[in-house]
């Protein structure tokens, strides 16, 4: 098939916490034999930001963030055979979902992929007038990059024909254990950047535990969070680049997932952070959310935390040995069962499906 695929940013993760999950599942839809071609806008900073040069494994068009730059490339649309329009792009997106839908062929699947679904699904419920809400029951499939139950029935409940859920995953490719390096030494590491409905629960379960245990290092990594006043025993490291991510989970004794307000509200949503840091083999420990189970093993392969002291009196009773079996176990758990070559398996299988519902909607 060939997939017009319009989305944020592949070559860059600056600002862009859907790179990975872009990366790991356009690669792995190339290595079954499928033509993809990203298309990105120049913003935010992006390009100058790149973390990976234009891949092999797929065509990237950057296009300028105007509207005469939204036009040329929307028109491309029509020369594929699958056409997504994922969220969040950040420019002109519902001019791109208009414009995509518009230059499709009668023959072509039309996608919307979301990204961060609570949020999609928090700003059109209530706006029957909303461009995506209105676009809805015209789209052949809305894929999801998780949610689980919650979401898939909330969309189908705005008229969305079918909507399928198609989790994070590891590129075990990019994703790997490595040596520890000197520079990510710590007890306990956080990665992500400064959004308003992640900061309070930074400050719940990353910095509370860090003024529990000043003895203990701790690491912030990520934008924006220069200004924020932290404990002593906090280094704020800046923005780290895809290429010591696993340096940077391989490093500490454990490291910290935090899902944002709306993620961990709705469960069923593990970020990339979760399967990027099993991928190293690292000891993470994690918020609470609903179907963590159906990834990793609460105690077994993952440390579950309910608020801070959960967090510093877990940190509190780790030892190495302990740390690097569950990161043992959990980097086995995801390689077996959860890489983006199983995701794009069940992303051909979903696009079958969604081919046949159409043809027997033809037939009847």
């Amino acid at each position: 098939m060939r997939i017009a695929f319009y989305g944020s940013s592949l070559l860059s993760a600056y600002w862009n916490g859907a790179a990975t999950y872009y990366r790991g599942i356009v690669r792995a839809l190339a290595a079954r034999g499928h033509e993809v071609t990203f298309y990105e806008p120049d913003a935010f900073d992006r390009q100058s930001h790149r973390d990976i040069d234009p891949p092999e494994w797929a065509r990237v068009v950057v296009y300028p963030a105007t509207e005469h730059g939204v036009a040329a490339v929307v028109a491309a649309a029509g020369e594929a055979d699958v056409v997504v329009k994922a969220s969040g792009v950040g420019v002109f997106d519902d001019e791109l979902l208009a414009g995509v839908t518009a230059f499709a062929r009668p023959d072509a699947l039309t996608v919307f992929w979301d990204v961060d679904a609570p949020a999609t699904l928090a700003e059109i419920r209530h706006a029957p007038d909303h461009p995506l809400r209105r676009a809805l029951p015209g789209l052949d499939l809305v894929l999801t990059y998780g949610g689980g139950a919650p979401v898939t029935s909330a969309y189908q409940a705005l008229g969305a024909r079918a909507c399928v859920p198609i989790y994070n995953a590891l590129d075990p490719s990019t994703h790997f254990p490595v040596p520890p390096d000197p520079r990510f030494s710590a007890d306990l590491g956080f990665l992500g950047n400064r959004l308003p409905d992640r900061e309070e629960r930074v400050a719940r379960f990353f910095l509370a535990a860090s003024a529990r245990l000043p003895d203990r290092r701790f690491l912030l990594g990520g934008s924006g969070w220069d200004d924020r006043a932290v404990p002593p025993n906090v280094a704020k490291i800046g923005h780290v680049g895809t290429a010591d991510h696993n340096a940077f989970n391989a490093t500490p004794l454990a490291v910290l997932n935090i899902a944002r307000d709306s993620m961990a509200t709705t469960g069923f949503s593990p970020a990339t952070r979760v399967f990027e840091a099993a991928g190293a083999d690292a000891c993470l420990i994690t918020d609470a959310w609903e179907g963590i189970e159906m990834f990793l093993a609460p105690g077994e392969e993952v440390l579950v935390a309910r608020d801070g002291r959960d967090v510093a009196e877990i940190l509190a009773g780790l030892d190495r040995e302990r740390a690097a079996m569950i990161g043992a176990a959990a980097g086995r758990r995801i390689r077996a069962a959860h890489t983006y070559d199983r995701r794009a398996a069940e992303v051909e299988t979903v696009l079958a499906g969604a081919l046949a519902a159409r043809r027997a909607g033809a037939e009847a």
